[in-house]
């Protein structure tokens, strides 16, 4: 992997990360870096499952970046769900 991928990767996972906490409603308590690694998640399954399901994933695709913010939105309410558990404890 090159330095640009990285970084790329790391850039697009802070983005799908940060809209996949605008659309969970409240207040998560998880920090930057976790939503950063829920958004580069997020990037690689949606796309996954994009494919799957017969979307082209060349170019970019408001069908692919729909379904990631998704799951992005999807592991950041899982995430807040285990750090209020935990918390309660």
């Amino acid at each position: 992997m090159s330095v640009e991928s990285v970084l790329s990767a790391l850039l697009i996972g802070a983005v799908l990360g940060g809209l996949g906490r605008l659309v969970v409603p409240g207040r998560q308590s998880i920090g930057c870096l976790m939503t950063v690694v829920v958004g580069v998640l997020a990037a690689l399954l949606g796309t996954a499952l994009a494919s799957a399901a017969g979307v082209g994933t060349t170019g970019f695709s408001w069908a692919v970046l729909g379904l990631q913010v998704l799951v992005a939105a999807f592991g950041v309410a899982l995430l807040t769900g285990f750090s209020r558990r935990r918390r309660e404890r």
